[in-house]
């Protein structure tokens, strides 16, 4: 329970209980806490065995140290009938991110095309004859029917 106070910690904790409580009252305070927190120890063993009869006989090796997530985990890795050790050792996040971005880039997965793409990649056109620039004062056109019903995409809006 206080496995991380130190010497100095509990000598501090000592000298401040003198002082509040007083050399007299001391013991009591000590007695009524004591007594309190084994109340409070009984309360929870007879809530878990209640727990556990309510279960029924399924639940019966249950322990409520399983239910702390990190505890859990710890279990898991160990008892290895999910495959989750093969899972962690065949999964290269460096790879698999280098993927993503190819892909959201458009690129080919391989590097050996990587030069090759940008070249591949139309350039482009606008109806302002052969400049190759974009006029950005006109609307481009759509090719949304008239019948469709739904408002034209803005961009700008979203």
């Amino acid at each position: 329970m206080f496995n991380d106070i130190g010497a100095l910690e509990l000598v501090t904790l000592v000298v401040l209980a003198v002082l509040v409580f007083g050399p007299d009252k001391l013991p009591k305070v000590i007695q009524d806490v004591t007594r309190t927190i084994r109340k409070i120890r009984e309360f929870s063993d007879s809530a878990k065995q209640d727990i556990r009869q309510e279960l029924g006989p399924e639940f019966k090796d249950f322990e409520f140290e399983d239910l702390n997530p990190k505890t859990f985990l710890r279990k898991q890795m160990d008892n290895d009938e999910l495959g989750i050790k093969e899972l962690r050792n065949g999964f290269d996040l460096k790879k698999e991110m280098a993927e993503v971005t190819d892909a959201v880039h458009g690129r080919d997965a391989d590097p050996s095309s990587s030069g090759s793409s940008s070249a591949s990649s139309p350039a482009p056109s606008s109806s302002s004859g052969g400049s190759g620039r974009i006029d950005m004062s006109k609307k481009p056109e759509t090719s949304e029917k008239p019948g469709d019903g739904r408002p034209p995409f803005d961009a700008d809006a979203t």
